[in-house]
């Protein structure tokens, strides 16, 4: 099928060491023909075997451009199933600009966001679950998240969707032929049959949303914010964690009055940081706005890290904060372990019911335990990315649900005897719900939203 040809840059436009320009379509091999001239002086790439890199001139007009090599990759065995050229030149912008320019003139159009990865998805070389996993891998921001992405292009959701689709449809199949000839198709005993398989696929699928909430933290990252009274050593923390002074660290009490945030990794774990202002009392207006601001946090953050001054007394300030924490996931750190302490551990779990930990920032002890804490907080330990499918997409996530609810449904008609006209549509409904999720039963609005999220020449 004839294709129009497609290219765009399809690394970072900034100066490198390479640059890559990405040529998709029936045209393609023509296209970069008209600009390439061999070392040897053939112009001919239709004539190279797939899966080949030749260096050659990108030429203008008889004017060199630049020195380049050609990667040939012939459909349907490329990255879109088309006819694909890649051209690795040298990664000025100038330069990479100019090459794209060239294409686009003898016969490319200037390709869509995304689109190389949408011609994959409709050319079936991949379904929208993969096509999906593309972006979380370029957007990785742990390696858990990478290693969830690489899975789910591997295709293990797409393998355990399809193998439950496939049953549902000679399920329904067979009730269809119920209607149509109950002559010779028995219902009755393909009753229990039918209902132990539902039970299994339910199991089946409510394994898999279960694994939703840890899939959210393992693709965006546990929204972390560090919260405490001024001077508690909060900003010491932060810059702790991250390795470097992001926060300004005084003895003088509410230097942090703006919002810091940070993203950093503990044991492949991405945790999206912010540090706010002391929660005190103040009538300084900028100040003000600052603990208002952390009181915000609070109440949207999957993590709070309170930080108490272990050399300093509670006062109302410490009730506060325990009081708007109460119901957070939330660790405790009994900071400043190098000065003399007032507040003992134990008086801390008296006041609140969270895990506490005695550190100190400054001379950077004790937060071992307090990394594994948050692994069995949020993960139970450990993520193990052998066999495990996790699912880290809300729209896959809504899918399922819904998938299990008819599923369910058809297992509580069957109880109560309701005609098999009445399970057939609850069958498909699942079925096509989870069609969904690997793009069979989307439709092109859908489809185009998912790609215009995907960057230039991906």
């Amino acid at each position: 099928m004839k294709t129009e040809t497609i290219a765009a840059i399809a690394t970072a436009v900034s100066n490198g060491g390479i640059s890559i320009i990405r040529v998709s379509g029936s045209e393609a091999l023509d296209v970069v023909d008209k600009i390439y001239i061999t070392k040897g002086g053939n112009r001919r790439i239709k004539e190279y075997d797939s899966h080949t890199i030749h260096l050659g001139n990108i030429e203008d007009q008889g004017m060199l451009i630049d020195e380049v090599l050609v990667s040939v990759f012939k459909g349907p065995n490329s990255y879109t199933a088309e006819d694909v050229v890649e051209i690795n030149c040298h990664g000025g912008v100038l330069v990479t600009k100019k090459i794209l320019e060239l294409c686009l003139k003898n016969g490319a159009r200037s390709a869509e966001p995304g689109e190389f990865t949408k011609r994959a998805f409709l050319n079936g070389r991949i379904d929208l679950s993969q096509a999906e996993a593309v972006m979380d891998l370029i957007n990785a921001k742990s390696d858990y998240a990478l290693k969830s992405s690489v899975n789910q292009l591997k295709g293990n959701i797409h393998d355990k969707v399809v193998s439950i689709r496939k049953q549902l449809i000679l399920d329904v199949a067979f009730i269809e032929a119920v209607l149509d000839d109950p002559e010779h198709y028995e219902f009755g005993s393909y009753q229990d049959e039918l209902k132990s398989r539902l039970i299994d696929q339910v199991k089946e699928l409510n394994k898999l949303l279960n694994t939703a909430d840890n899939g959210r933290f393992v693709r965006e990252g546990i929204q972390t914010v560090i919260v405490g009274k001024p001077n508690a050593g909060k900003s010491s923390l932060l810059n702790l964690l991250v390795g470097s002074e992001k926060a300004i660290v005084t003895n003088i009490e509410g230097t942090t009055r703006d919002i810091i945030e940070e993203s950093i990794q503990i044991d492949g774990v991405c945790l999206n940081i912010i540090d706010t202002a002391g929660i005190r009392d103040t009538e300084n207006v900028v100040e003000k706005i600052g603990v208002e601001k952390a009181i915000e946090y609070i109440d949207r953050a999957d993590l709070v890290l309170y930080v108490m001054d272990g050399s300093r007394e509670l006062n109302e300030n410490d009730r506060s904060i325990m009081e708007k924490i109460k119901n957070k996931n939330a660790i405790i750190l009994l900071n400043k372990t190098d000065l003399t302490q007032v507040v003992k551990e134990s008086e801390v779990r008296q006041l609140i019911n969270k895990p506490v930990f005695a550190i100190s920032a400054k001379c950077e002890e004790g937060l071992e335990e307090v990394r594994k804490c948050i692994k069995e907080m949020f993960f139970q330990g450990d993520l193990s990315f052998n066999d495990q499918v996790y699912i880290t997409n809300a729209r896959h996530k809504e899918a399922l649900s819904d998938a299990v609810k008819s599923l369910n449904q058809v297992l509580q008609s069957i109880e109560d005897g309701m005609p098999e006209d009445f399970l057939s549509i609850d069958l498909m409904s699942a079925y096509e719900k989870l069609g969904e999720i690997i793009g069979e039963s989307v439709g092109e609005d859908l489809i185009n939203t998912i790609f215009k999220e995907f960057c230039m020449g991906k």
